[in-house]
């Protein structure tokens, strides 16, 4: 190994293991590549070295009941075999249509009934804000749980892209509404008397209160996504060039949330330790001795190494300077089950020594 490589990032996830002030970990990428396992093995990882750690999915099409073989639900629900590993599976839509019906319900019952309505209305007329509503519910509900670190198994790349930027959406969104505060103050007041309110002033009040409150929470999350020694995001992709173009938006994207990113997973490699030229020299010395089927199968998968090579050696030369690449086997078998996703975690912080 050269100089140069020695000033190279490490190849593994060993950094975000070892910085204990993470609270937040993204995992997110393009749908199929592995996002929902590399979480799981993320997290088995973590709870090596933390007190209590939580895998959160909040992908609408939840699957880390599958990857664990258990049943997960809405609470954080602890890992058959561990201790201090918890897993729950969140849908926004749901949480968002929970909060309206306790908003109503709270309205129904006391005298902020003008309040309650007008913040339905509100949480119905800015594009994306019920969604960021139900974002900021979920993370003070993620707070208030008291884990160590959260790993958040997203869902694919365009819907992450919206959640991550709910914070900023909200606060300007926010930010409208006490601009109009300053400016209309006697309309709002108004505005809510008309939703069944009795006193205009103390309904103004109230209204902007539970406003500044939601404000609140948006800034407390924003600062702390912002802050690389609470968060980091690591992208995940395969070796085909659609996920590794769809990685290198994501990581633009990231960069302009202010999010910090440093690590990329790539899965699904046919023997990460080989290049496809050593593999190419003995196909070509050996394959007069194979039957015809067998030739086809080296073949096809001499093929398919050559092409990921290609991309793998793309995503170096893009990447390679200052993200730790870490490279994830193909195996034989599913990754399924507390035992696989153990062996197969090992690789994260372990990795395949492409030197030999």
């Amino acid at each position: 190994m050269d100089d140069e490589d020695l000033d190279l990032p490490e190849p593994s996830l060993k950094n975000i293991i070892d910085q204990k002030s993470l609270q937040w970990v993204f995992v997110g990428g393009k749908g199929g590549v592995g996002k929902t396992t590399t979480s799981c093995c993320l997290g088995i990882q973590l709870a090596k070295s933390r007190n209590k750690v939580l895998i959160v999915s909040t992908d609408p099409a939840h699957n880390l009941s599958d990857a664990f073989c258990q049943k997960i639900g809405r609470e954080p629900t602890p890992i058959n075999g561990f201790d201090n590993l918890s897993a729950m599976e969140i849908d926004a839509n749901d949480d968002m249509e929970e909060m309206q019906r306790n908003m109503e319900q709270e309205g129904a019952t006391d005298d902020d009934s003008g309040i309650q309505s007008l913040m339905t209305e509100l949480t119905s007329s800015i594009p994306g804000i019920d969604e960021a509503m139900s974002f900021s519910e979920l993370m003070k509900q993620v707070q208030s749980l008291d884990f160590d670190v959260v790993v958040f198994d997203t869902a694919p790349t365009g819907h992450t892209l919206r959640l991550l930027s709910f914070p900023t959406i909200l606060e300007k969104a926010l930010g409208k509404v006490m601009e109009l505060k300053d400016r209309f103050g006697g309309l709002i007041g108004q505005a809510s008397a008309m939703f069944g309110g009795s006193n205009p002033g103390q309904m103004q009040d109230q209204l902007l209160g539970r406003l500044e409150e939601t404000r609140t929470v948006i800034n407390k999350v924003n600062d702390a996504f912002q802050d690389p020694a609470l968060t980091t995001f690591v992208c995940v992709c395969i070796p085909e060039f659609l996920s590794i173009y769809e990685t290198e938006r994501l990581v633009q994207e990231l960069s302009k949330f202010g999010i910090d990113s440093h690590n990329i997973v790539v899965n699904q490699v046919l023997f990460p330790e080989k290049d496809a030229e050593e593999l190419g020299e003995w196909f070509d010395g050996n394959k007069a001795a194979l039957p015809k089927e067998a030739e086809e199968i080296c073949s096809k998968m001499m093929a398919r190494k050559r092409m990921q090579d290609k991309y793998i050696g793309q995503c170096f030369d893009l990447y390679g300077d200052d993200f730790h690449v870490v490279l994830m086997p193909l195996l034989d078998f599913e990754v399924r089950g507390v035992e696989k996703l153990t062996g197969f975690s090992g690789n994260l912080v372990d990795p395949v020594d492409l030197e030999e």
